[in-house]
């Protein structure tokens, strides 16, 4: 029944002992990862819903080469402006985080802090222009990155596959009904002719 959605429990989502992380190489489809993780590519369905995606046109990464389209054709000659700033790692002289890296600011963020091993400066404070403690991301890196989260995803680990295909088995068995056919097959009515 492709009208049915079935997802995973989500008590099970939260334990990730049955799962594994597993990062989606270029140009990978879902049938490519089931391939490669359950040795099947058939279980493609298994890594979608696993994975928790239900639209794989938009859920799914892009390829390279279809990203730099996919942003090309979104921004045009925009494509590499900056979109906005984010931080640099910057640490003091004895290796303490000052400022972590990827917090987004504005284009004129800079900071000072005290130093107090740090002889340069008499007084002990540093001040670090915007240059040194920002990034500009371009709307083309913005992509990269949104399309790189896409490709982390958790798959349930191979010795509980079976279990998995026998649960869903039953699930997708149509229960007793008036509308039963069989065990597989249920009249349903078609909306085109009942609703104008």
């Amino acid at each position: 029944n492709l009208f049915r959605r079935v997802k995973l429990r989500d008590d099970l989502q939260n334990v990730f002992t049955i799962f594994d992380k597993y990062e989606i190489p270029d140009e990978f489809r879902p049938e490519n990862v089931a391939e490669e993780f359950y040795g099947n590519d058939e279980l493609d369905w298994v890594v979608l819903i696993t994975a928790n995606i239900i639209n794989v046109r938009n859920e799914w990464p892009l390829s390279n080469r279809d990203i730099y389209d996919y942003a090309y054709n979104k921004y045009g000659d925009k494509l590499n402006e900056t979109r906005y700033y984010e931080t640099k790692e910057i640490k003091d002289s004895q290796g303490r985080l000052i400022l972590p890296a990827g917090k987004d600011v504005d284009s004129d963020f800079s900071i000072k802090y005290y130093d107090p091993n740090d002889t340069s400066n008499i007084k002990g404070y540093i001040t670090k222009s915007d240059l040194d403690v920002r990034n500009g991301i371009s709307n083309f890196q913005y992509e990269i990155n949104l399309n790189d989260k896409k490709r982390s995803i958790y798959l349930l680990k191979p010795e509980y596959l079976q279990q998995f295909l026998n649960d869903f088995r039953d699930i997708m068995v149509y229960g007793e009904s008036s509308q039963a056919i069989d065990d597989n097959t249920i009249r349903t009515e078609n909306t085109n002719i009942t609703i104008p």
